[in-house]
């Protein structure tokens, strides 16, 4: 009894340091995987935390089924990097902001500056482009970032992108949470933006209609040596965390694209699909 025994507790020890070995190696994974920055923003004091990409990360974050890309209503296209734009298309300045519905400081971005960024495309200040990557999904595994992105842009085919994407980063779940990658769940948030919950929307985000072009999007994003999501970037200059020496805030935001401006006339043309407003924010189209 005795030698079963302390076979027993041989083999109780291997197990304890195979698992204490694993669960290091997946604490060493995360780490390069994910490196975390802070900076405070502004007045706010809001801790932007900046996903950065490790070596090899998201590789698999395409659609399963490739196929023929499928740009949504209203998409541009600019120097090979997909676009969902919102705003008046003739704005003198453009923001353009790279980011991932499964990214929280993504979110923590649009909770703090999507009041100022749809004011300042209601004024015909700036035209903003969205580009959609899948960050997430690469570095944790998963499918959320892509499987919101692709409803987004069924979004923007029925005209109510700025109201669905207001809404996934307001209801967005733990980074660790793939509540996103159920697309029962996105057709559930599409209840709450009026009109949006229609079969043609569900046949979009169901059959992964966008799937490719997300991809396309997302493969521009690893090409555009960016660190991390959000990037954003204001007439080709990086503003995020900061602009110069000067941090990013909702009334340096004004002030910078106030300067961008000066002297030239707000833009007054609608996008193509004019964006429906976000709920309780201001008209972005």
């Amino acid at each position: 009894m005795s030698q079963k025994n302390s076979g027993d507790g041989n083999r109780s020890a291997r197990e304890r340091l195979q698992q204490q070995r694993e669960r290091e190696k997946a604490r060493e994974k995360q780490r390069r995987i994910l490196i975390v920055s802070a900076a405070v923003v502004g007045v706010l004091g809001l801790a932007a935390v900046v996903g950065v990409i490790a070596a090899g990360g998201d590789k698999d974050s395409g659609s399963d089924k490739a196929g023929p890309v499928v740009a949504p209503t209203g998409a541009t296209e600019e120097d090979g990097k997909p676009a969902i734009p919102t705003g008046k298309a003739d704005a003198p300045s453009t923001l353009a902001i790279w980011e991932d519905f499964r990214c929280p400081a993504c979110a923590q971005f649009e909770n703090a500056f999507r009041d100022t960024i749809h004011e300042l495309e209601a004024a015909g200040a700036v035209r903003t482009e969205y580009h959609l990557a899948t960050l997430i999904d690469g570095n944790m595994g998963g499918s959320g970032s892509l499987r919101a992105a692709n409803a987004a842009a069924c979004a923007q085919d029925a005209g109510k992108f700025t109201a669905y994407h207001d809404t996934l980063y307001i209801n967005q779940p733990q980074e660790t949470d793939d509540a996103f990658g159920s697309n029962d769940k996105l057709i559930e948030l599409a209840a709450k933006v009026p009109g949006l919950d229609t079969p043609a929307f569900r046949s979009c985000v169901n059959d992964g209609t966008h799937d490719t072009w997300v991809a396309k999007s997302n493969e521009a994003f690893q090409n555009g040596g960016f660190r991390g999501t959000p990037s954003v970037l204001l007439n080709g200059e990086s503003i995020f965390p900061q602009k110069g020496n000067e941090q990013i805030s909702p009334e340096n935001l004004k002030k910078w694209v106030a300067e961008a401006n000066k002297g030239k006339k707000p833009g007054t043309a609608a996008p193509t699909t004019a964006p429906a407003a976000s709920p309780g924010s201001p008209s972005a189209g």
